[in-house]
């Protein structure tokens, strides 16, 4: 076997991915990020259910809770799926992973197929949680049905996983912590707090085009939509496929 046919060997997707989820365990950033969103969770769901009876808010859907707690549990996917890209950098292993796999498309697909794959899971469970945690506060406030239940806890984990693509792509552009972090703080929460804080259609219209305004409509049940649901799944798709085009070709540009 020469070695173009070894290295594609090892190189396969498969074993791309499988390196992916090895890597991603092996760190206990990993394990701090999913506790941290577990936390935020519930207490974020507890004082929003709080807050729905104490001001004798209209009744809503018991999983509005979780939904609204994606502004903050998102950052737990953040800085997980930045830790996976930019560790590689800081430490200089990213240099081995592209020997193992020489197709760079392959290492970046692989990384955000493993980290999408763990953000839909770990937002199916923070929804789950938050939905039953805020269930006893709510004191009223609010409604279970199970397929509008279902319906949300799967659009939770959507959401967080497309983040989870968005955050790849970032992280292989900027290839620094600092820089990914700030960028996507901006783009995911600052970004439109200022815009909804301003007020105004114009800027609310540009609020609902963001990744987050898209993810609320989709994810929340009962507000007022300026699209359908799956507009708003597309809206995030393209962010994700946009981030990660600009994360592939800063890493077939530049050097490891």
């Amino acid at each position: 076997m020469n070695d173009d046919q070894g290295r594609g060997t090892r190189g396969g997707f498969a074993g791309a991915v499988a390196s992916e989820w090895t890597k991603l365990w092996s760190v206990r950033a990993s394990y701090l990020c999913l506790l941290a969103g577990l936390a935020v969770t519930g207490v974020f769901t507890f004082y929003y259910a709080s807050i729905a009876r104490l001001n004798d808010l209209p009744v809503q859907p018991a999983g509005n809770a979780a939904a609204a707690s994606a502004v903050l549990t998102q950052f737990a996917v953040v800085v997980l799926a930045t830790v996976a890209v930019t560790s590689e950098y800081s430490t200089g292993s990213v240099r081995a992973s592209l020997l193992w796999v020489p197709r760079r498309h392959r290492v970046q697909a692989a990384k955000a197929l493993v980290v999408a794959a763990v953000a839909f899971v770990a937002g199916t469970a923070y929804a789950v949680m938050g939905t039953a945690v805020a269930w006893g506060p709510f004191g009223g406030r609010a409604s279970f049905d199970a397929g509008t239940t279902l319906g949300q806890v799967l659009a939770v984990g959507t959401y967080q996983a497309l983040v989870a693509v968005l955050t790849v792509g970032v992280a292989f552009a900027t290839r620094h912590p600092a820089g990914a972090l700030s960028f996507l703080v901006t783009l995911l929460w600052a970004l439109p707090s200022v815009l909804l804080g301003l007020g105004g259609a114009t800027l609310a219209a540009v609020n609902d085009r963001l990744p987050h305004g898209a993810g609320d409509h989709f994810m929340r049940v009962g507000a007022d939509a300026p699209y359908t649901s799956l507009t708003a799944v597309l809206i995030l798709a393209a962010w994700a496929a946009a981030a990660h085009v600009v994360g592939l070709y800063v890493l077939r540009r530049r050097d490891a």
